[in-house]
């Protein structure tokens, strides 16, 4: 899915870059080397990243006590 369609990232694009490390919507594009330009996918980008950041810390097994501060950190 096109999560940002003026540089062309995708869903895809944001999971690699939260693989690598990525926490905030500036990482991601930092990732691909581009910037938000119209800022329309920015609500979307913060969505998909919050979605996949609580998958992951639900995913590591670990209680909510004793995950990462940064991975149920807000973004706005």
């Amino acid at each position: 899915m096109i999560i940002c369609s003026c540089n062309a990232l995708t869903n895809h694009d944001v999971e690699h870059a939260v693989d690598r490390g990525a926490r905030r919507p500036s990482e991601i594009y930092a990732a691909r080397n581009c910037k938000a330009q119209c800022g329309n996918c920015v609500p979307g980008m913060v969505c998909t990243l919050r979605a996949l950041l609580q998958q992951r810390a639900n995913d590591s097994g670990l209680p909510p006590s004793r995950r990462p501060a940064d991975v149920v950190a807000s973004f706005l």
